[in-house]
């Protein structure tokens, strides 16, 4: 008997997406685009004699109702204290999260806008000050259905995906000892640092995930929101050597304790948390191995060359985690 090597989302032909829209009282152009994304599908739709929609079809079983919800909950509440984030349509009924056959969607409005230019230190000033209202309305109430980043699912979870199926046996002892290694110093990272607070953050907070326009920075897609500390929300802004993080860092201090305290023991965790999410996304992107998506578009992911890379890029976070944190200027 053949092998079904079907993936759930091939059942989203051009007019199934249109029906599922169309039922809540929208009438397509019949126009449709497909979006970048990968870990949920997105797409554009055309309306008539109206502004285009966009359509976020939920990665089946991923999310629980709750947990989609409370990711719009935080949207809402958001946009509620006027802060520039895409959040989702609101029926009249009160609803955000719809249903068609065995998909989960929600509708957004299509807002346009370009990637920041986060080498622009006058830019980081501004999405600090965005994040630190972003981060002043995520610290008043935690998340109760959404999971936290932590070492247990971004670390020890996610060596048991990679070394149990994927790392090709010539590499496994390799792979094995130093991700143990890893794992134990991550342990003492954080027990060093003692406890710090967790609050509801973006959680996958990229330049591809802010769209710039009008002046100001819209964050989008809090597909990923979690408990974490707030530096998750800003270690990912960093990019370049020591002396130009520092910098960048400073920066987008400067603007985001105008509007909230930042714990600064918690650069301490810049590089744990870099490893903790290179972990994650090797990862995902194994679990996700039988979407077609996912080979067609990484097609450099699960070789023997990129698995010696992965190895390397291990070693090298090893040896980051023994440097000192991350400095501020005038701190």
């Amino acid at each position: 008997m053949p092998e079904d090597t079907t993936h759930p989302f091939d059942r989203l032909t051009p007019d199934f997406i249109l029906d599922a829209v169309e039922q809540h009282g929208y009438l397509s152009d019949g126009r449709l685009l497909a979006l970048n994304s990968y870990e949920n599908r997105v797409y554009q739709i055309g309306i008539e004699g109206g502004e285009p929609l966009i359509v976020k079809f939920y990665r089946p079983a991923r999310w629980s109702d709750e947990q989609i919800l409370e990711e719009h909950a935080f949207c809402f509440e958001l946009a509620a204290n006027e802060i520039p984030v895409v959040a989702p349509l609101i029926e009249e009924s009160g609803r955000s999260l719809f249903q068609y056959e065995d998909f989960r969607f929600a509708l957004y409005p299509r807002r346009g806008g370009r990637t920041p230019d986060i080498d622009d230190l006058d830019n980081l000033l501004i999405l600090g000050r965005l994040l630190g209202r972003i981060h002043l309305t995520g610290a008043s109430r935690p998340f109760v259905h959404r999971p936290s980043i932590d070492r247990q699912t971004f670390g020890y979870e996610a060596v048991t995906v990679i070394g149990g199926r994927f790392i090709p046996t010539e590499l496994k002892i390799p792979y094995d000892t130093l991700s143990a290694d890893l794992l134990r110093k991550l342990d003492a990272v954080f027990a060093t640092v003692g406890e710090i607070e967790t609050i509801r953050v973006h959680g996958d907070c990229h330049s591809g995930n802010i769209l710039w326009r009008e002046d100001t920075p819209h964050f989008v897609d809090f597909d990923d929101a979690r408990m974490a500390p707030a530096v998750q929300d800003i270690w990912m802004l960093l990019s370049g050597d020591r002396n130009r993080q520092c910098a960048q860092l400073s920066e987008i201090l400067d603007g985001y304790s105008e509007f909230f305290e930042f714990s600064y023991k918690e650069l301490q965790l810049v590089e744990a948390l870099r490893t903790l999410r290179l972990l994650h996304y090797n990862a995902w992107l194994a679990t996700r191995w039988d979407d077609p998506a996912f080979p067609r578009t990484f097609t450099w992911f699960n070789t023997p060359r990129y698995w010696e890379q992965h190895i390397l890029d291990l070693r090298e976070q090893y040896a980051a985690l023994d440097e000192p944190p991350l400095a501020v200027f005038g701190v």
